[in-house]
C-alpha cells in the first residue's frame, strides 16, 4: 500500500463519497480514490520524468476513472455533476 494512502485517509474518502467506511464499491468512492491515487502520481511524474512503469500505471488509472465517469453520467447525471465539481476533474 502507498504511503499517502492510509487506512484512516481511504476510511474517511469513502465515508465522504460513499456514505459509509464499508461502501467501497460505489462509483462515486471509486472514482475519488482514483482521483486522489492520480494526483499522487501525477506529483510522483513530475519529479521523475523517466519513470515509465508509474506513467503507464497513471494512464491506465486515468482511462478507468474515466469510464467510471462515463457509466456514472448516463446512469446519475446529477450525482455525476456533483462529483465532478467536488472533485475539480473538469471545466
Amino acid at each position: 500500500m502507498p504511503i499517502y494512502l492510509t487506512t484512516e485517509k481511504k476510511n474517511n474518502l469513502f465515508t465522504e463519497y460513499g456514505g459509509s467506511p464499508a461502501n467501497t464499491g460505489s462509483t462515486e468512492s471509486q472514482i475519488a480514490l482514483m482521483t486522489l491515487r492520480i494526483n499522487e502520481l501525477s506529483k510522483h511524474l513530475h519529479l521523475n520524468k523517466k519513470d515509465n512503469s508509474c506513467k503507464r500505471a497513471l494512464l491506465t488509472m486515468v482511462g478507468q476513472r474515466k469510464r467510471l465517469l462515463h457509466y456514472l453520467m448516463n446512469k446519475d447525471i446529477q450525482g455525476y455533476r456533483e462529483i465532478i465539481e467536488k472533485l475539480g476533474i473538469r471545466k
